[in-house]
Order: structure tokens, then C-alpha cells, then sequence
């Protein structure tokens, strides 16, 4: 039997009413007033490319996850390489090139489709565009707007890893700094002047930009194909940094990564250095680095080495277009201060 007209809508909406009436009568939830806490430890990577990043984070990633961790290695390199070292060369379909994909077919990314996971290492890469197509800073953006769709924010990891390039100082690159998207940073280098240049222009930007009130500092450096030399260890002193490992230049070692091979097992010849690589990271606070001037940077090195001794002599005009500059009289007015 149908209702009498009028009491049609009515009911609906006194329904409603009692609906709002109950809901605005729970309490809300008290404000927090304990300590601020951010479980996950998001920790940035730089260092020059080449100089070993992807090995280290590859063998640290590993260390942690056989140590009990929850970890997330994010390779944040347009080379997409920082994960093929984990999965043993295997190239890891990225973030970019899967999402565009799926966009053009209609379908939306899920985790399955950038996330792969190695004994308890889960880890993806942002990609990039190819050479001449793009700008690789812009893609770092648009992979973290991609990831956060994905809840990137709600994850439950004990730590995530991102492989940075740190040879290039456009802002997509520079995003974990300067919006404090990570706790901390960790620089990777060794003993020679690029790497440390490098080494050197992060700890400017994380100085830079906690002058502006940020929050993010360096937790350490990394000396990767240690020979002894004993240069990363100075710039480190003079940065105000800790050493939170030395991985030697061992044949072994460099054998081993070449292969794919991951060394950073517990139980191996090399376990210990990655294990006190592990807590080192995990307990390194954040710090103020001092950047150095390049001249500091050349003190580290011997004049033979860096030719720091070479006086420079200015280019005439004659060196130019092969004639001496002729002097002109100079045809403005000057007036006499009245």
C-alpha cells in the first residue's frame, strides 16, 4: 500500500534529521598532546653517479630486511637502475612508463604493477623520461604524485630507502630536502674531487634550506671503493659529519656486484660491515652539515693531483681577433658639479 501523499518525502527527511542529530551528538575524538612521532624513517640517498649508490642501497636493503625490518627501496635515477642489482639485472617496470601506459589503455596503476619484492625488500622505481624527451626532475614530481594516490602516506614500513642522483641540482631532485619529505640524508662518495663535490652540494642544500626552516639534516656519509687515501674521511671531519661506513675497493666486492650479486648477507665475509652499516643508519641523527668552499675542497687533495698551483692569466684582446686594442678618446660630455 502506497503512503498518503505527502508523507512521501517527509519521512526521508525527518530520517535525516535524526541521522545529523546523533551524529553531532558524539564526542569528538580527544587532540593528541603526547610526543610527535613519525614511525617510518624516509631516508634520502645522494651521492655522484657512478659512485656506487644503487650497490650500497641494494646490500643495505637487504642487511635490513634479514635483520627484521620492514623496508621500501624507492630508485628515484632516470637511469631506473637502483633495484636491478636486488633483482639480479632484471629491469623493474617504472612508475612513469607504467602509469602512461595504463592512462592510455583507461586503467588505473595498482601497487602489483611497480612494487616487487626479494626476501622482504620491497622496491620500485620512479624512471624517467629518455634522453632529449623531458625534463628528469619533472618525472621525480609526477612519480611522488603518482605514489601518493597509491597511499604512499599510510604504508607501513620501518624504513623507505630513495636512490638519489645528486649530480644534478634542478628541484625534482631536490624535492625530499626541500619540502621535508625525509627525515634525513646520506651522502655516498669517495676519495676523489667529484663525488665530494657532489657530497659537498647536498650538504649546501640541506644547509640552504634549513635556513629557511626546514627540518631535514645529514645523517652521514658513505665511503664507498675505499683506497685509503684518506680525502672522504677529511671532508667528512670538516663537514661535521660521521663516517657510517667504508666499503673498500676489494676485488671481491667488485666482482661480486658485477655479477648481481648481492653481498650484503648475513652471515658472509662482508655481513659485518653491512650490519654496522644497518644500525649506523637506523641511529645517526640528523645534523647541520658545513659546506666547504671549493677551495676547501681542493686543500683535501695534493696541488699534483688537482694542479691547484696553476696561476691564471687573463686573455687579451690580442689573443682574441690577433690585434692590439686601440684606446679612443671618449666622445661623452662630462660636466663640471655646479
Amino acid at each position: 500500500m502506497s503512503p498518503p501523499t505527502g508523507q512521501t518525502t517527509a519521512m526521508p527527511v525527518q530520517f535525516m534529521k535524526a541521522q545529523l542529530r546523533a551524529e553531532a551528538a558524539v564526542e569528538p575524538d580527544p587532540v593528541p598532546t603526547g610526543e610527535v612521532r613519525k614511525d617510518t624513517q624516509i631516508i634520502a640517498i645522494y651521492g655522484k653517479g657512478g659512485i656506487g649508490k644503487s650497490f650500497t642501497l641494494a646490500n643495505l636493503s637487504y642487511m635490513m630486511a634479514q635483520q627484521g625490518k620492514k623496508v621500501l627501496l624507492i630508485g628515484c635515477d632516470p637511469k631506473s637502475d637502483t633495484t636491478s642489482l636486488l633483482f639480479g639485472g632484471k629491469a623493474c617496470p617504472t612508475i612513469i612508463e607504467t602509469s602512461s601506459k595504463k592512462k592510455l589503455a583507461g586503467d588505473a596503476v595498482s601497487i602489483g604493477d611497480v612494487c616487487f619484492k626479494r626476501d622482504g625488500v620491497f622496491a620500485m622505481e620512479l624512471g624517467g623520461p629518455e634522453v632529449g624527451r623531458g625534463c628528469g626532475g619533472r618525472g621525480i614530481i609526477h612519480g611522488f604524485e603518482t605514489l601518493e594516490k597509491l597511499g604512499f602516506h599510510d604504508w607501513g614500513f620501518d624504513y623507505v630507502l630513495l636512490d638519489f642522483l645528486g649530480d644534478v641540482v634542478c628541484g625534482g631532485f631536490g624535492l625530499p630536502i626541500a619540502r621535508d619529505m625525509c627525515q634525513k640524508v646520506i651522502v655516498v662518495g669517495s676519495n676523489d674531487l667529484q663525488s665530494l663535490y657532489v657530497a659537498n652540494n647536498v650538504c649546501s642544500a640541506v644547509e640552504y634550506f634549513r635556513k629557511l626552516g626546514g627540518n631535514v639534516g645529514v645523517a652521514g656519509m658513505v665511503i664507498n671503493k675505499d683506497d685509503g687515501t684518506g680525502e672522504a674521511q677529511a671532508f667528512a671531519a670538516n663537514a661535521g659529519i660521521p663516517v657510517l661506513a667504508a666499503i673498500p675497493a676489494h676485488e671481491d666486492i667488485r666482482r661480486k656486484s658485477a655479477s648481481y650479486e648481492i653481498i650484503g648477507r648475513p652471515g658472509t665475509q662482508w655481513a659485518p660491515l653491512f650490519e654496522e652499516l644497518a644500525t649506523n643508519v637506523a641511529e645517526a641523527p640528523p645534523v647541520r652539515p658545513r659546506p666547504q668552499t671549493q677551495d676547501q675542497l681542493l686543500g683535501l687533495f695534493s696541488a699534483d693531483v688537482t694542479g691547484r698551483d696553476f696561476k691564471m692569466e687573463p686573455a687579451t684582446l690580442f689573443d682574441m681577433v690577433g690585434k692590439s686594442e686601440v684606446v679612443k678618446p671618449s666622445l661623452e660630455v662630462i660636466y663640471d658639479a655646479a
